[in-house]
């Protein structure tokens, strides 16, 4: 984890010539910039499409494990009683995976050598996903968003994610996973300007069996990212014994 790679970064100044450094990566060369020019061409700006398509059933919603099922129905219950009134998104939590990719807004994909960047308009959040051979580490730290490695398929990028923290919500507010999650995302281009991901997330201790979905993006070549500043005019509140609330009083700027 970060913690022990900077103790051992820390141990390396203090004792010179005690330990080897490891050699940075040598710089992509031209080469490596053509090969990506023989790629599917996901790169660019995308936007997630709701409706207008041909009607089909919902999809299947996660199945929990009994434990993860009563998490659920104490969250619902709690909402009932009024003891909730807001997701953490109120308070500009970001969604973290697999949310990230599933909101209203935006996102930019850029692809260079070695990596693939997700840049996520909502909370300003961004995804490394790493093409460069290597793998997930053995103790990874947690975060929103996972560590991510991927390779390529033939015409697909096959994404594969660990490492998430808990904090995040499975799907709907109340669904929630443990920090065994595995999400596994295939990205494919069904024409120049569609692309198709498809999800499958799986989690010992949350869900009984695979939750998988199929999300549809539009390209959109003349669009750009728009600042997303979540506390600018944010109207929500905590009160000091957890409770939310909202303040719709309107203060002109001097």
């Amino acid at each position: 984890m970060r913690v022990g790679q900077w103790v051992v970064t820390t141990l390396a100044f203090a004792l010179p010539g005690t330990m080897a450094f490891a050699q940075p990566a040598p710089a992509p060369d031209s080469s490596a910039y053509a090969a990506l020019a023989k790629l599917p061409e996901i790169a660019g700006l995308w936007e997630m499409t709701f409706g207008g398509g041909p009607r089909a059933a919902p999809p299947e919603g996660p199945s929990f494990t009994p434990a993860y099922a009563a998490k659920l129905k104490s969250y619902q219950e709690a909402q009932a009683r009024g003891e909730i009134q807001d997701s953490p998104a109120a308070n500009c939590v970001p969604p973290g995976m697999p949310g990230v990719m599933t909101q209203p807004y935006p996102i930019d994909i850029l692809v260079t050598p070695g990596k693939i960047t997700i840049i996520a308009e909502a909370y300003a959040q961004w995804r490394q996903i790493f093409t460069d051979g290597r793998k997930h580490p053995d103790d990874p730290d947690l975060t929103y968003n996972g560590h991510s490695v991927g390779h390529w398929e033939g015409d697909t990028l096959v994404v594969d994610s660990v490492g998430f923290t808990t904090d995040t919500a499975l799907g709907g507010f109340g669904m929630r996973h443990s920090d065994k999650m595995h999400i596994v995302e295939r990205f494919k281009l069904a024409a120049p300007d569609k692309l198709e991901i498809q999800t499958s997330i799986t989690d010992p201790d949350a869900l009984t069996k695979p939750w998988n979905s199929t999300r549809v993006f539009a390209r959109h070549r003349e669009w750009t990212l728009a600042e997303y500043i979540c506390q600018q005019n944010n109207r929500n509140f905590t009160t000091d014994d957890g409770k939310s609330g909202i303040n719709l009083k309107y203060e002109a700027q001097k």
